[in-house]
């Protein structure tokens, strides 16, 4: 398997801006070279002029067997500056018990054991599932392919593991049950044909930055960090079994201090995994307009975003969000509001996809997982939790890892459990009775 890591993060196969389409499509290729090799059947699909997808499928030893869909991604985040790479990063290397290379932890060597324990039990004769096999190249670049390919999916699958998710700590792997949704608003807010003189028109004309940041100002969150009661609709509250595992999880304090982050009020670090699992929250994310001279802007930009918790809609979200920003819009203002939604999605830990999943990780790793929530947006999950099939959300990357960041790596020993963690997946998942 390790031999087939290195191969597959030579290919600089970069989603994110200076990538080489031959590069995507080698990276898509080798995917499918894999499960073909084993028996299976597989082809690139390509939707428009997105990124291909890899979209396969090994079949179980015996009749009868249930379906599973397995997810990750063959694209990366671009290198960034060369110069803070300790070595090359499309050349992998172990070093200290690490394998060191862009796409080690984020998402091939998280992924890849789901997809090499498959080929072998195939090759075996051994695999007790059928064995769905999705890879996308655009999850890095935000790419809508892979949930477009999920909605018009006719077949669908019994349960779906998406190995691209992290521990807590090294001895302790994690399932997570929740992931919070998104709406997304890029605002373009024009009060005149052109800059004016602030000295001449200040006072008389509209400033467009002064609308944009009275807009915002109109859907900040309180001094407590929390959304208005608006953007808290349809809110599901964390149950027991979950409360009851994050009670093992690092204190948030800890967690904001090593990020470098400073809890918004005294109570918010305590309060950690509820609000960022379980919680709505809004960021302006970027501001524009305007220059560093005396004039009156005729045009400002704005961007912001809604995380939403599980149980929230995302288009009602959105209605409210907008409608929230155009009551504090003046008249005769023009405004541009581009969108992007994505779900939240939350699966029960008591469903028995994921206590077979849970057991099935106590025997792998030689712990209990805990059932986790996090703060971030998998969109394709929100999208195969809407189609009905639980979704196993785990992995084994950690905070040291570095994803995005130079000197990106992934520890032998994840790539271990996730060998043994894929293995015990696909026969406890056996028991699950097919869809009929």
């Amino acid at each position: 398997m390790l031999e087939e890591l290195f191969e597959w993060l030579r290919i600089p196969s970069i989603s994110t801006g200076g990538g080489d389409a031959a590069d995507l499509d080698r990276a898509a290729t080798w995917v499918a070279d894999r499960v073909r090799g084993a028996g299976g059947e597989c082809e690139l699909v390509r939707i428009g002029d997105l990124n291909p997808l890899v979209v396969g499928e090994l079949r179980a030893a015996s009749a009868g067997a249930p379906t599973i869909l397995v997810y990750g991604h063959y694209d990366v985040q671009g290198p960034g500056p060369l110069e803070l790479w300790s070595s090359d990063p499309f050349e992998p290397v172990i070093r200290d018990g690490r394998v060191y290379a862009r796409g080690a932890s984020d998402d091939k060597g998280n992924f890849l054991p789901l997809l090499h324990v498959a080929c072998a039990m195939a090759r075996a004769g051994t695999l007790p599932v059928n064995v769905r096999v999705l890879v996308e190249g655009e999850e890095e670049a935000g790419g809508r392919a892979v949930e477009q390919w999920v909605r018009a999916d006719e077949r669908g699958a019994d349960a779906a593991i998406v190995f691209d998710s992290d521990m807590p700590d090294p001895s302790t792997p994690a399932i997570t049950v929740g992931l919070r949704g998104a709406v997304k608003l890029d605002l373009v807010v024009r009060t005149a044909e052109r800059n004016l003189h602030s000295g001449l028109y200040g006072g008389s004309v509209l400033n467009a930055l002064n609308v944009v940041t009275a807009m915002l100002a109109r859907v900040l969150p309180g001094p407590d960090g929390r959304v208005r009661e608006e953007l808290r609709a349809g809110i599901e509250a964390p149950s027991a079994a979950e409360l009851a595992s994050w009670e093992r999880l690092p204190p948030g304090e800890r967690v904001i201090a090593e990020a470098g982050g400073r809890p918004v009020h005294p109570g918010a670090g305590a309060e950690y995994h509820v609000r960022n699992g379980a919680d709505a929250a809004l960021d302006v994310n970027h501001v524009e307009g305007g220059e560093p001279r005396t004039i009156v802007p005729a045009e400002a930009r704005a961007s912001l975003s809604l995380r939403l918790a599980p149980g929230q809609d995302a288009a009602a979200m959105h209605d409210v969000l907008e409608g929230l920003l155009r009551e504090a819009l003046p008249p005769g203002v023009d405004l541009q509001i581009t969108p992007q939604l994505a779900g939240p999605a939350l699966f029960r830990p008591e469903e028995p996809a994921l206590e077979l999943a849970a057991s099935a990780l106590n025997a792998a790793c030689g712990a209990r997982p805990l059932f986790v929530r996090s703060g971030g947006s998998i969109p394709v999950v929100a999208e195969m939790a809407a189609r009905g099939y639980p979704v196993i959300v785990s992995g084994f990357a950690l905070a040291e890892d570095r994803i995005h960041a130079p000197d990106e790596s992934y520890a032998l020993h994840s790539l271990e459990w996730g060998h043994s963690a894929a293995a015990e997946l696909y026969r406890s998942l056996a028991a699950l009775a097919p869809r009929s």
